[in-house]
C-alpha cells in the first residue's frame, strides 16, 4: 500500500468492468460502451478510436495496431497483427540505387500501408457484439465538436510539431504555434472519415476518397504505393508466444514485433538477485541494464518478419540462452564491449486494457509510433500517417531489411499474464523502443518487489537507449545512485522526457475484483463500475 501522506495515485477496484488508457476521455468511452451492454473488444476499440482523436500525436487510424484477446478470461489467448507492409514496389536495392542509405522520418518510404483500421474490423467482426458504428460514436462526437488539449498531449504537441506538413500544420498549428493547453480543438476532416469507416468498414479506408487521397499525397512525394497494396492490407491472426515467470506464463505476439524480447528479459531477470527490497538499488539497476543491452543487441541481429526471415524464438526463449546471457553480466562493472550475438543471422503508441463483466480480457495497442509518425497529414481525410517504415533498415543482406510486402521490426506489444489457467493481469506498456524493456520493469516491479499494478508504473524509470549507448534515468532516482551507476562504467543521463506509460488491470478470480492503474506520466486514469 502506498504512504497515503505523500502524493501518488491508488489503484482503481470495481467488481463488474474496468478500463484504463492513457486519456480520460477514451476511458471513459470504454467504460460506457460497458455499461451499455457491450464487451471488452467493442470498449477497446471505441476508447481507441477516441484515443486517435484526442492523442493524435500518439495514435490513430493512420498508424497500425496490435491485439491480444481473452475470451471468458481463459487461457486460450488471441493475438492478431495488424502492422503494415511496405509496398511492393520498395526495397533495399531501389533505394539505395537512388542514393538513400537510410529511411528518413518524413519521407513517404517510412510510411507502411497502415493496418489500424483493418484490424479494427476484423476484431470488431471477430470478437465485438456492437455495430462499428456504434463503437466509433464517441470519436467521431469529439472529432467534429471538439475535445480539450490536455497536459501531456500539449507537451507533445510543442515536442513534434515542426514535423508537420502544411497540412498537419494549418490542424494542429494554424497560427505558427501548437494548439495550447486548455484551447478546445476538433478534426472536422477526420470526423467524416470515421463516419465514412463507421459505414463502410474497411472499405471506407482503403478505397474511394480516402485511399485514392492517401495514395495520391504519398506518390506525390515519391512513394511507390501502389492500389494493390491498400487492397492488400489484411492482418492476421498469429499464434501467441509466451514464457513462466514466477509461476505465471506471461503472453506477448510473435515477431515482427519486439515482445519475444520482453519474454527473453524475463527469463534472464528470472535468476537475478533483488537486491534487497527496491527495484532501484545501484546493483539491480545495474543487472538490468546489462540485461537490457544484451537483449537489445539480440533485437537488432535477428528480429524481423519471419515471412521473410527464421526468426530463431524458439533459442532465444531458451531458459538456457537466457542463462548464457545473465552468464555474461559482471557485478564489477557494465560489458565493453558488448560480446557479438550468438543466434543465427537468416536472410531474410496507445496502450489499452480492457475487462467486462463476463470476464473477456482486451489488451490492444495502437500506434503512430513518433509524436505525429512521419508527419505526413492527408488534408481532404484528416489522416496522419505512421512512420513505421523506420523500423526497416537499408540494406539488403538485413534480416530486417526493406523488401516490398514485408513488415518491419514493430516495437508496440500488448501483454497478457495468465496464471492457474486465467487471465490474471492485461498490460502493455508505450515508448517505442522502451516497451520490451519496460515490460520486464513493470512485471519484475510486480511479482519480485510486491508493488500493486498502480505503484509498479509510479516507481521511477531508466532504459539502456539501444542506439545511443547511454542509460536514460528520471529525475527521482537519486544523484548517490547515478554516480554508483557511472563508477559501474554506465554513462548515466537525465531522461529528456519521461519514460514510456504504461497501463494494468489485473482480475481476482476468488473474489471477482478487478483493480487497475493508469500510468501518472500520461494524461489517463483507470475506471470501472
Amino acid at each position: 500500500m502506498r504512504d497515503l501522506q505523500s502524493p501518488g495515485r491508488s489503484p482503481v477496484s470495481a467488481p463488474n468492468g474496468m478500463a484504463s488508457t492513457s486519456h480520460p476521455l477514451s476511458t471513459q468511452a470504454a467504460v460506457r460502451i460497458l455499461q451499455d451492454g457491450g464487451n471488452a473488444m467493442d470498449a477497446a476499440l471505441a476508447a481507441c478510436a477516441v484515443q486517435a482523436v484526442v492523442e493524435p500525436q500518439s495514435t490513430g487510424i493512420g498508424g497500425d495496431c496490435f491485439c491480444l484477446y481473452s475470451p471468458g478470461g481463459g487461457d486460450s489467448i488471441t493475438a492478431f497483427n495488424g502492422s503494415g507492409r511496405a509496398p511492393k514496389a520498395l526495397n533495399s536495392e531501389w533505394m539505395l540505387e537512388q542514393g538513400m542509405t537510410s529511411i528518413e522520418r518524413h519521407s513517404p518510404h517510412a510510411v507502411t500501408v497502415p493496418g489500424a483500421v483493418d484490424a479494427w474490423v476484423q476484431l470488431n467482426r471477430d470478437h465485438g457484439s456492437m455495430p462499428l458504428d456504434r463503437i466509433l460514436a464517441a470519436a467521431v462526437g469529439y472529432a467534429r465538436d471538439g475535445y480539450p488539449i490536455t497536459q501531456r498531449v500539449s507537451a507533445d504537441f510543442a515536442r513534434e510539431a515542426d514535423i508537420l506538413n502544411e497540412a498537419g500544420r494549418a490542424v494542429f498549428a494554424p497560427d505558427g504555434k501548437p494548439v495550447p493547453l486548455g484551447a478546445r480543438h476538433a478534426q472536422p476532416a477526420l470526423a467524416a472519415t470515421l463516419e465514412r469507416i463507421g459505414r463502410e468498414g474497411r472499405a471506407g479506408f482503403y478505397e474511394g476518397p480516402v485511399g485514392e487521397e492517401l495514395l495520391s499525397v504519398l506518390k506525390g512525394l515519391g512513394g511507390r504505393h501502389e492500389e494493390s497494396d491498400f487492397a492488400d492490407a489484411v492482418g492476421d491472426y498469429v499464434t501467441p508466444i509466451s514464457t513462466e515467470f514466477r509461476g505465471n506464463r506471461v503472453w506477448q505476439c510473435p515477431p515482427n514485433g519486439q515482445g519475444v524480447i520482453a519474454l527473453l528479459l524475463l527469463n534472464i531477470m528470472s535468476g537475478v538477485d533483488t537486491y534487497g527490497d527496491t527495484p532501484l538499488s545501484a546493483m539491480r539497476i545495474h543487472h538490468e541494464i546489462e540485461a537490457g543491452r544484451l537483449a537489445y543487441r539480440d533485437r537488432g541481429a535477428v528480429l524481423a518478419d519471419p515471412a521473410f526471415s527464421d526468426v530463431p524464438v524458439e533459442q532465444m526463449l531458451d531458459p538456457a540462452y537466457a542463462d548464457k546471457l545473465r552468464a555474461l553480466i559482471s557485478d564489477s562493472s557494465s560489458l565493453d564491449p558488448m560480446p557479438p550475438s550468438e543466434l543465427p543471422r537468416h536472410r531474410s503508441t496507445v496502450y489499452i486494457s480492457v475487462v467486462d463483466k463476463d470476464r473477456n480480457v482486451c489488451s490492444l495497442i495502437n500506434t503512430l509510433f513518433d509524436g505525429f509518425g512521419s508527419g505526413i497529414m492527408a488534408p481532404e481525410s484528416g489522416v496522419m500517417l505512421h512512420n513505421r517504415g523506420q523500423g526497416f533498415v537499408v540494406d539488403p543482406n538485413h534480416p530486417n531489411g526493406i523488401e516490398g510486402g514485408k513488415r518491419p521490426l514493430h516495437t508496440i506489444i500488448p501483454a497478457m499474464v495468465t496464471r492457474d489457467g486465467k487471465a490474471s493481469l492485461s498490460y502493455g506498456v508505450m515508448g517505442g523502443e522502451y516497451q520490451a524493456f519496460g515490460h520486464m520493469q513493470f512485471l519484475t516491479r510486480h511479482f519480485d518487489y510486491g508493488m500493486d499494478v498502480q505503484m509498479a508504473q509510479d516507481t521511477p524509470r531508466f532504459f539502456p537507449e539501444p542506439f545511443k549507448d547511454f542509460v536514460e534515468v528520471e529525475g527521482p532516482i537519486p544523484e548517490a545512485t547515478r554516480e554508483a551507476l557511472r563508477a559501474l562504467g554506465h554513462d548515466i543521463r537525465p531522461a529528456s522526457k519521461p519514460i514510456g506509460g504504461s497501463q494494468a488491470i489485473s482480475i481476482n478470480w476468488d473474489n471477482g475484483l478487478l483493480t487497475a492503474g493508469s500510468d501518472p506520466r500520461k494524461d489517463g486514469c483507470a475506471m470501472g463500475y
